[in-house]
């Protein structure tokens, strides 16, 4: 039953490279709660950090189609040791300006500067796992079996996604209440600078580079209408994400449990581990695009509950069943594009799928922040079911397009 995933971990050098990747992306599940409690320690006011969370989010939606473009450029390796240590510095100068009171403006520049050097290190494993299973055989019989197993390698990096959303808002909400405010983002950076550069080390599996071709260059890839009509639904389902964060932290702390947000979010994050080991054993028999609409629509109505609930129980439960569409969600949104973009771009096209995510992130937090202020934390679950029927509603625009997808041959899935 099992066999998939057997046969991933026998791959040479992939279990190594995963590892590294699942913490140096420890931070992703971090670094928002990590603000929202640094910010809140300092300035009490939840409208403050939401916006800082938005600005944030608009510059690293911005930045890592960027250092993607590049990794495809000059190789994962050489484009991760340049960034890294800029990322570093800004978050540390980010911490001291806050902590230290220093004018909010300041804040601000910190966190831009910090978040120009982001990066899609979900994008980049996935890239790896597609280099070293070589899907791109000629044989029908083995290139059905890779694309399954493909299928296969997608789901577990989601599964590693939800361990990071297990593990990584327990941990920031526990070094921020027990230890001190900024003991969550200093542990995202100790994450940070441990894995990337032990990735970004192992060069037996590392992709090679594609220069930029003096004729017939590639153009990016957002310009494709494929890209697009995933880029923009998974946008507004990125506000889904960033409400619920904020907002889960609002209602723990009126219900007089700020401490359980953390282990609400990790709870979230459990459900869509579950399904995300499910979706690696199934071989699917509609194409990725029929999956993508499907899981959206799931996660939408999985959203419908957030408002009746009144509880921490009730909202643990909601959490966790809600969980149940977003790994197959992502890893079939992944699948989607992979097939639309020269091999010399996936890297880029792997980062779009997720680029618009933060964006919607941005405007969903600061919505988030403003209306538990003014209305409370259970009128704001509002909020995130509002982005998740935008993001049906930006799939419209786009029938002609899916319908294509999902009438393409069985062999192309």
């Amino acid at each position: 039953m099992f066999s998939a995933y057997t046969t991933l971990f026998r791959t040479p050098g992939a279990m190594k490279f995963s590892v590294a990747a699942l913490i140096g992306r420890m931070p992703i599940s971090m670094d928002s709660l990590a603000l929202i409690f640094i910010v809140v320690s300092v300035s009490d006011s939840y409208a403050l950090a939401g916006a800082l969370s938005a600005v944030a989010s608009i510059v690293v939606s911005l930045a890592t189609p960027y250092w993607s473009r590049v990794s495809d450029r000059i190789g994962q390796g050489k484009m991760l040791l340049r960034v890294v240590p800029l990322k570093l510095c800004g978050l540390t100068l980010f911490a001291i300006l806050v902590l230290n009171n220093a004018p909010v403006w300041s804040w601000f520049i910190t966190i831009i500067f910090a978040e120009l050097a982001s990066i899609n290190t979900g994008g980049l494993v996935r890239r790896r796992w597609l280099h070293v299973l070589g899907p791109d055989k000629s044989s029908t019989a083995e290139d059905e079996a890779d694309k399954h197993l493909v299928n296969t390698a997608y789901s577990y990096e989601a599964l590693m996604d939800e361990i990071v959303f297990i593990i990584g808002p327990i941990t920031a909400t526990a070094c921020a209440t027990s230890i001190a405010p900024a003991a969550g983002l200093i542990v995202g950076m100790i994450f940070m600078g441990v894995g990337l550069p032990l990735f970004a080390l192992q060069k037996s599996t590392e992709p090679p580079p594609s220069p930029v071709r003096v004729k017939d260059p590639h153009p990016p890839v957002i310009g494709l209408p494929i890209v697009r009509a995933i880029a923009i639904a998974t946008t507004f389902t990125g506000g889904f994400f960033g409400a619920i964060s904020i907002v889960v932290v609002g209602f723990s702390q009126s219900q007089g449990h700020k401490a359980q947000s953390g282990l609400l979010l990790g709870l979230w994050a459990t459900g869509s581990a579950v399904m995300a080991i499910a979706n690696g054993l199934v071989q699917w028999k509609i194409t990725y695009a029929a999956r993508f609409l499907f899981f959206l629509i799931a996660l939408t109505v999985l959203s419908i509950p957030f408002i009746f609930v009144h509880s921490i129980f009730w909202l643990a439960v909601a959490l966790f069943f809600n969980g149940f569409a977003i790994a197959p969600l992502v890893v079939n949104a992944y699948g989607v594009v992979q097939d639309a973009v020269p091999s010399e771009q996936i890297t880029e096209s792997f980062t779009w799928v997720v680029a618009g995510m933060p964006f919607g992130g941005a405007i969903s937090s600061a919505l988030g922040g403003w209306v538990i202020d003014h209305y409370g934390a259970q009128s704001a679950f509002w909020v995130p079911l509002g982005f998740m029927v935008a993001a049906l509603l930006a799939t419209l625009p786009f029938f002609r397009v899916y319908k294509a997808l999902i009438h393409y041959s069985l062999n192309r899935d």
